[in-house]
């Protein structure tokens, strides 16, 4: 790996610095998110997540979510949101990129601030590169999902409610009715059901349960967790579909389970398909 220019791995260490302070035990706990700072092209707010081990998987529930296993991820970043239309609207006049055959023009000033979606898995990797990232792995994408704590959904294991999760809608009407901004869905619970964390997850993402479901890197292969690294897991070398986690507007709870697991081939788009970035720390 080249090295980072001496001003550049600089200003990466004062970014680290800036956003593990006052983290305490977060890498084992995640009780403790590190605070959110601007990282990448698109300037969008990314969270550091710590190194360490989390189990993924969920023994109850399908067969391609089983087993549970220990997996290590070293640091990475994520972003707190969802690539938002009015990010990935900036991404399609600076990259000349083709806009997905859904896309609203309108809907840049009318519902900017929610999630971006009808994309296929070819349009969200164009994106993270453009903005200087990557997707997320499937590994990389649970942990800052569900924490260390195994949790079933991002605030916890009880079952959602609307003023947490965007899920269950069922019809599509349009980009500003159908989807929830992308910084919403934490009042509501907090107030009624006392949920500190409202919905966002251990780490202080938003929506990672329905909204928008979201492309990861890896191939998806149905058996993988079986023979899968407990280090860094990057998913099977080849494949026929890719990996979508998270659940959308239109899923059911068990749809919008962090270690739900479902798939499609790269170049499908959907009104339900969007993306988040991920981000190597700098060693």
């Amino acid at each position: 790996m080249a090295l980072l220019p001496t001003t550049r791995k600089a200003s990466w260490l004062i970014l680290i610095g800036i956003l593990t302070l006052g983290a305490g035990e977060a890498p084992q706990n995640s009780k403790a998110p590190a605070a959110p700072a601007p990282a990448g092209k698109d300037g969008a707010l990314m969270v550091l997540i710590p190194e360490g081990s989390f189990i993924m998987g969920n023994n109850e529930a399908s067969g391609n979510e089983r087993p549970e296993h220990k997996v290590f991820l070293d640091t990475y970043f994520i972003d707190q949101f969802e690539v938002t239309i009015s990010f990935y609207a900036k991404f399609l006049v600076a990259a000349k990129y083709p806009a997905p055959p859904t896309w609203d023009d309108d809907a840049v000033n009318q519902a900017g601030n929610r999630p971006a979606v009808g994309l296929s898995w070819e349009d969200a990797e164009a994106y993270c590169k453009w903005a200087g990232k990557r997707l997320p792995t499937e590994a990389e994408w649970e942990k800052a999902a569900r924490g260390s704590e195994g949790r079933r959904y991002p605030w916890g294991h009880m079952q959602p409610f609307v003023d947490i999760a965007n899920y269950n809608r069922g019809v599509w009407v349009s980009d500003a009715v159908t989807l929830a901004p992308v910084e919403s869905g934490v009042g509501g619970m907090s107030v009624r059901h006392g949920t500190k964390e409202g919905g966002r997850s251990p780490y202080g993402l938003y929506h990672m349960a329905g909204n928008a479901a979201e492309w990861v890197a890896d191939w998806y292969e149905r058996e993988y967790y079986q023979k899968s690294p407990e280090r860094n897991p990057k998913g099977p070398g080849e494949g026929d579909k890719r990996v979508i986690r998270g659940g959308s507007w239109n899923d059911p709870p068990a749809g919008i389970r962090t270690t739900a697991r479902v798939s499609a081939e790269p170049d499908y788009r959907d009104r339900t398909l969007g993306v988040r970035c991920a981000m190597d720390a700098p060693k």
